[in-house]
């Protein structure tokens, strides 16, 4: 298995002049299935080099057992800090992309033509594409063959409304994750606040949020090796 992961290079919360970029559980617990699966993983972002941390993911109350593993290993930090550019990824050997949330990928990912493109290159060969809670903003203007949104009439999950009224960026976001699979047709569905939530509609794999994050690692796992057979 050859998983790529995609991280935001986007490190300005809206206009607050406050620091956002990836959550660090969101990319540490996924990174952890996959290699644990015997997967190899190459990073990605936009810009290249270290993609910028949310910091309010790297605080006391937000570590889990996936960040404190991750806080000492120095291959993966050494990774993590030369993530490949994003211009110089092609789907072509890849089974699978991941896209790590945290509020970054809203102004960046879920604008960057090369990104859409990447989309559609991996769902149209059957691989699976997979985001987990700010990340599913990558679908937003991601659109199929027949020129209707990818996420129209499929079963997905993001950060819900609610979630994000108790972060209370609600009024700094570009746009409300729920909201935009809602209106794009998406069959939206979510679990209480903070609970793990997973859905999978073929080779399509969203989580809600940072607990879901390993979930979603695992589904693509189990999507692989079924296709492998």
């Amino acid at each position: 298995m050859n998983i790529l992961m995609i991280l935001t290079s986007h490190d300005k919360l809206g206009s607050t002049g406050k620091p956002t970029g990836f959550w660090l559980e969101e990319f540490a617990a996924p990174y952890y299935a996959f290699l644990d699966a015997g997967a190899r993983v190459t990073l990605a972002s936009p810009l290249g080099g270290q993609p910028p941390l949310d910091p309010k993911s790297d605080a006391p109350d937000a570590q889990t057992r996936a960040t404190r593993r991750f806080k000492n290993d120095a291959h993966a930090q050494a990774a993590l800090a030369a993530t490949t550019r994003l211009a110089e990824i092609k789907a072509d050997g890849f089974d699978a992309v991941f896209f790590p949330g945290g509020h970054g990928p809203l102004w960046d990912l879920a604008e960057n033509g090369y990104v859409m493109g990447l989309i559609g290159d991996f769902h149209d060969s059957g691989k699976p594409v997979s985001a987990v809670c700010h990340a599913p903003a990558v679908f937003r203007h991601v659109k199929g063959p027949d020129g209707t949104f990818l996420v129209n009439g499929r079963n997905v999950t993001g950060f819900s409304n609610a979630e994000e009224h108790a972060v209370g960026l609600t009024g700094v976001v570009p746009f409300l994750v729920e909201d935009m699979l809602k209106d794009h047709g998406a069959r939206y569905t979510s679990a209480h606040d903070w609970q793990p939530h997973v859905v999978v509609d073929g080779r399509l794999v969203t989580g809600q949020n940072p607990a879901s994050s390993v979930g979603v690692a695992e589904a693509v796992i189990t999507l692989l090796r079924d296709r492998r057979g």
